[in-house]
């Protein structure tokens, strides 16, 4: 397999492809990733055959902390190897070494490899990790999201129905919206008053992002008094609805608006055709272990957990021609 260093260029090559990819996100798309600009060194990389047809490619930047660590993608939640679904079992293995002596080659001497977890997968395609393993990476982190199988939802908690019931007799609203700008002030102030942060994504980013992505980022709000107080910033993919953020003001807390808009959202989901609504990882303090409260919260809605794994490749040993 050759490997060559992604440019932009290719944009439009790498988007085509991963199109159709089994394993593929909005998140693996270059309309996406080049939001980031150069807040990250890109080193992604694109696998060609003998014949030059493009058989995957792999989201790829160095880490800020480390320049000698390539990571799969330190600006998306997970990367991984994305193909159109021929490369398994020895294919895989054989494609993640190729890549691994790219890196070596060019001085680098870790990488650290975040797969797709497998509900964002349209069928089984996980070689990846086997592939891994077997060239003697090793799993370096887990972090644990929570997401419900829309097929075999379990029932909400008693509190979950309580406070949807709550958000009814209050006369809460909730709408799918366009207004990313009415939320985001409540995003804002509810992450500053919480956990001291910022969103990822800054207003003009998200809405840039929106335009480049219309069908794939959408927005449920909740209005009191026709004033926003609680929203859900969803992402979707063919098989996952994920809430990359959801915010309620006090005024919506009180009233119970972002249970609200979870139920909207959730039925949202299952209307598109997703098989999971994903609520993501719930990291605790410093992004260390787990946020109990938070990922109770998430469960209570009838979810379960699904494993975002870390990997990281020692390349040391790999400075060898490519086996193409």
């Amino acid at each position: 397999m050759h490997v060559e260093l992604f440019n932009e260029a290719n944009s439009e090559r790498w988007d085509r492809f991963v199109q159709d990819a089994p394993m593929t996100t909005l998140l693996h798309t270059r309309r996406f990733l080049s939001y980031h600009g150069d807040r990250f060194q890109d080193v992604s990389v694109l696998l060609t055959d003998d014949r030059g047809e493009l058989r995957a490619v792999l989201p790829a930047a160095l880490d800020g902390a480390d320049p000698a660590r390539v990571v799969s993608h330190p600006g998306v939640t997970y990367g991984g190897l994305v193909h159109d679904g021929r490369l398994t079992g020895d294919r895989a293995r054989d494609a993640l070494l190729d890549v691994a002596r790219h890196y070596a080659r060019s001085g680098k001497r870790i990488l650290r490899y975040k797969p797709v977890p497998y509900i964002y997968h349209r069928w089984p395609s996980a070689d990846d990790i086997w592939a891994l393993t077997e060239l003697g990476a090793v799993r370096v982190g887990c972090d644990l999201s929570c997401a419900i199988d829309l097929a075999a939802r379990r029932k909400p908690s008693t509190r979950r129905a309580r406070s949807l019931a709550k958000a009814q007799r209050a006369g809460v609203e909730v709408s799918e919206s366009r207004g990313l700008a009415d939320f985001w002030p409540v995003l804002e102030s509810t992450l500053e008053r919480r956990h001291s942060v910022r969103p990822v994504h800054s207003l003009e980013e998200i809405d840039l992002l929106r335009a480049r992505s219309p069908n794939e980022i959408r927005l449920v709000v909740a209005s009191l008094a026709a004033r926003v107080v609680a929203g859900s910033v969803l992402f979707m993919t063919p098989t996952v609805a994920h809430t990359q953020y959801m915010a309620a003001s006090d005024d919506g807390m009180r009233v119970g608006a972002l249970d609200a808009v979870l139920e909207q959202a959730i039925e949202l989901a299952a209307e598109a055709g997703a098989r999971y609504f994903d609520f993501g990882i719930s990291p605790g303090e410093d992004r260390r272990g787990l946020n109990s409260g938070l990922y109770r919260f998430k469960a209570e809605f009838g979810g379960g957990g699904v494993v975002h794994e870390h990997y990281e490749l020692a390349l040391d040993g790999y400075q060898l021609s490519s086996s193409a």
